[in-house]
């Protein structure tokens, strides 16, 4: 018992311990709801790029060139970055040959997704080439590209130390000042490594005594210029990002298996590292990583990174997409949490984590640090004391370097907790740009991918995101692989498995009003009373005019006369006892309708036969008193907008009497004619019922007599002369002849061989037959099927039905009605003659 509930209590004192999410938030925000909902049909401004290729997931923005260089699976593309489905792109084709791919096959690897050419490293090499890599069905292959040309060289590179061999591996890779920084594992036995090739120092991470990264799946990893404006003449860094095996103390339960638990990190290295000169020969000297917290530690998993204003260490912030699981996989949810690099540069230099061979877990090492400070880049203090390259640190320092790689901090979101919850959604990739609104402040802007097609555009503000809309941006259900900002283009690039897709950052013309638009809290778009309209404040000269309020989203439209036309009034009328709907789409998700009553009263759910939905309002069993006129308005955010206006008029269920007319001799004969009328109508009721109970009596009797008579045979033909044929015939209340009229004179089927003629006779004295009427309708009114061409109508007023069975059996009862039945119900199984002898008894 204490098994099961030590992992349950743990977890809920790591909870508790780590800053989370503040109990008196709303619920609301526990769980952002976008504001606004564009399915794919109501995309605008949108442009798309298909090639032959699939898996459009490596882009390359060239902001300078106005290009857009994707790679996918075997080939590459140049676009236009300005309108990417012009036509005007330029394309290489690069596959792997037939026999790489056999090979690849043979080695039990997938020939429908893993044995291609998936282009995994596409970046600027210099000024004239760019730098390309290819899984090339498990054997990598890299080739420097004409970047004016774009062609393929004659000769290729090995690409095993500089790409991933699988297409499935978590990657990251940049080119830095002609050096190649990677991240991934490289072979199929190899372990994860971080390296830097085609650079004079080849350099990459440790693996005795101990592995610096554990299993490791890289998700980012960008370059931030700390060396401008240092002080101290500090070094630029590379960071990584990425999520891997863990088992210090505190990183989860004991009982959760040890090869299971994954942990997010974040590592960083020098750019001058050169490696040590007996120690860590070729290996990084400056390794040093952290753990990364969001909200839940134990059930994380990093799944996106972005970076903002690298170039200016200062400013630089990151924002990372987590997905946050139960212990029982019950639950899904994204969570996005922000980190200043500020903080992170305090954690690599807080106290270092020990790997105890005791309890084999990491420990917080409490022991003396070396100097110089292990881990740290080369300094102007460094270099004053002799030490001008990693090369000439002390053989202590660099052994320290090696067994002491993790900080004992982990590293906690800014403001302590998640920025953005979202239940029931993965975040695959993301993106973001800071935006200066014409006020002044500036905003950082995140495009957050789905795992189903989706993106979510948020801005961060100083009490969380607000997430200004979701748009489907995929028509088919499928991830989202990458997305690229170009400020220049005011454009979103989109990767994804089928193709590219090129998105306006904001669509300011879809807010009709002032309030919908400061509610939407765009950083892009404000209200221009000049023009009355939302428009986007990149494109306008006089900015200061425009009307925001991002971080209240209510304020500025007060004395304004652009709230919007008022809806007109509509009328309904419906009958008393009716129910009606009064539509009223609220275009907002985060409005709630409000229905008033004449102005005063407001209207509840369940209340007085009112029911209030997200489409309008429905009033079940209408009455005199829900007469009246009702005002729907959409509140949000402390505002409120009429959205319609209806009249309902109840008017009772029967005509009212009309009044009467002036007393008139005329006036006063009318009741007596309608006396007289109910007493015709009496009288001919009441002979119609003896006539009916006459003819029962004659029926009943009549078919008394026959009963009580033997069964016999009838012969139709003329008297006496030989060789007449003859038709056997038998009543309705009889049978067709059967076993015990086998012994009679044979001729039991007259001139029918094999079969038996049923006829129900009908009134009157013999007539030749009628014309055949016109087919009957194929459906009559009250949703029966045409009754069969065998009943046919004999002398006005009776109906005769014809019907041979086989073999001179009787199909069923020989009655009218049940006759009918049987051949509506089993029609298709009773064998009908076409052309049958019509006669009447």
């Amino acid at each position: 018992m204490w098994g099961r509930l030590w992992p349950l209590l743990l977890s809920c004192l790591i909870a508790t311990a780590i800053p989370g999410p503040s109990p008196r938030r709303p619920s609301r925000e526990l769980d952002a709801t976008p504001r606004m909902t564009i399915p794919y049909e109501e995309l605008s401004g949108t442009r798309h790029f298909k090639g032959q290729a699939q898996n459009y997931s490596t882009l390359l923005l060239e902001e300078a060139s106005g290009r857009l260089l994707v790679g996918a699976r075997g080939a590459l593309f140049s676009l236009n970055a300005q309108d990417i489905g012009d036509g005007t792109h330029k394309e290489i084709l690069w596959e792997a040959s037939p026999e790489m791919q056999s090979r690849c096959h043979q080695k039990g690897k997938n020939n429908q997704t893993e044995c291609f050419n998936h282009v995994r490293v596409l970046q600027r090499l210099n000024a004239t080439h760019l730098y390309t890599c290819g899984t090339h069905a498990f054997q990598p292959l890299c080739a420097a590209i004409d970047a004016q040309a774009f062609t393929l060289p004659a000769t290729f590179e090995e690409g095993r130390e500089k790409c991933p061999y699988d297409p499935a591996r978590g990657f990251t890779g940049l080119i830095i000042d002609g050096g190649l920084y990677t991240a991934t594992r490289y072979e199929f036995r190899s372990i994860p490594d971080i390296r830097r090739s085609r650079h004079p120092h080849s350099l990459k991470t440790e693996e005795a005594p101990m592995h610096w990264l554990n299993d490791a799946e890289f998700v980012f990893s960008v370059l931030v210029r700390e060396s401008e404006a240092s002080a101290v003449g500090d070094d630029d860094k590379v960071y990584y990002f990425f999520t891997e095996r863990a088992t210090e103390e505190g990183s989860g339960s004991f009982t959760q298996s040890r090869s299971s638990h994954r942990v997010a990190r974040v590592a960083r290295v020098c750019k001058g590292d050169m490696g040590g000169k007996k120690i860590l020969q070729k290996k990084w000297t400056s390794f040093l990583k952290a753990r990364l917290i969001c909200h839940i530690p134990q059930y994380e998993t990093l799944r996106a990174v972005c970076s903002l204003d690298a170039a200016a260490s200062t400013r630089s912030r990151f924002y990372a997409a987590f997905t946050l699981t139960t212990q029982w996989k019950t639950l899904e949810a994204s969570a996005i949490c922000r980190y200043d690099l500020t903080e992170i540069q305090t954690v690599f230099t807080g106290p270092f984590m020990e790997y105890q061979d005791g309890t084999r877990r990491w420990g917080r090492y409490d022991g003396g640090v070396p100097e110089p400070r292990p881990g740290s880049c080369i300094t102007n203090s460094l270099r004053s004391r002799g030490y001008n390259s990693s090369r000439d640190l002390p053989s202590l320092v660099l052994d320290f370097v090696k067994l002491h790689p993790l900080m004992a901090r982990p590293l906690v979101p800014a403001r302590g907790r998640p920025l953005l919850l979202k239940h029931s959604v993965r975040y695959t990739h993301l993106t973001g740009t800071p935006v200066t609104t014409p006020g002044g402040p500036t905003y950082d802007l995140l495009f957050l991918g789905t795992a189903d097609g989706w993106i979510h555009k948020a801005v961060v503000l100083g009490s969380g995101m607000h997430i200004i809309e979701e748009t489907q941006v995929l028509r088919e259900a499928q991830p989202v692989e990458n997305l690229v900002i170009s400020p220049t283009q005011h454009s979103l690039y989109v990767g994804a498995a089928n193709g590219v897709l090129q998105l306006p950052l904001s669509t300011c013309s879809r807010y009709r009003s002032c309030y919908d638009c400061i509610l939407a809290r765009d950083p892009y778009c404000g209200w221009d009373p000049s023009t009355h309209g939302c428009v986007e404040a990149t494109t306008i000269a006089n900015r200061t005019a425009l009307i925001q309020d991002i971080e209240r989203g209510n304020r500025g439209c007060e004395g304004s006369r652009d709230a919007g036309p008022p809806p007109p009034l509509r009328t309904r009328s419906v009958l008393r006892g009716d129910d009606v709907l009064l539509p009223c789409d609220q275009p907002s998700n985060l409005a709630r309708a409000l229905w008033l009553l004449n102005g005063t009263r407001g209207l509840s759910d369940g209340q007085a036969g009112y029911r209030v939905g997200v489409d309008g309002l429905l009033v079940t069993d209408t009455q005199p008193e829900h007469s009246g006129n009702y005002s729907c308005y959409a509140e949000e955010n402390g505002l409120r907008t009429l959205l319609a206006s209806y009249s309902l008029m109840v008017r009772p269920a029967t005509p009212a009497p009309a009044p009467q007319a002036p007393s008139t001799p005329e006036a006063q004969l009318a009741p007596d004619v309608r006396l007289l009328y109910v007493l015709a109508i009496a009288a001919l009721g009441g002979l119609c019922l003896v006539l009916a109970s006459s003819l029962l009596y004659v029926a009943c009797l009549r078919g008394g007599q026959q009963r009580g008579r033997r069964r016999r045979k009838y012969s139709l033909g003329r008297a006496g002369r030989p060789g007449g044929s003859a038709v056997q015939l038998q009543t309705v209340s009889g049978q067709c002849p059967g076993e015990e009229d086998e012994g009679d004179d044979g001729e039991g089927a007259g001139g029918l061989e094999g079969s038996c003629l049923q006829i129900i006779p009908g009134e009157g004295a013999p007539a030749p037959p009628p014309p055949p009427p016109p087919p009957p309708p194929a459906e009559l009114t009250n949703g029966l099927v045409a009754l069969p061409s065998r009943l046919r109508r004999m002398n006005g007023s009776s109906y005769v039905l014809l019907r041979q069975s086989d073999n001179g059996v009787p199909a069923g009862p020989c009655s009218f009605a049940e006759e009918l039945s049987r051949i509506l119900e089993k029609r298709k199984h009773t064998q009908l003659v076409e052309q049958l002898d019509e006669s009447s008894v």
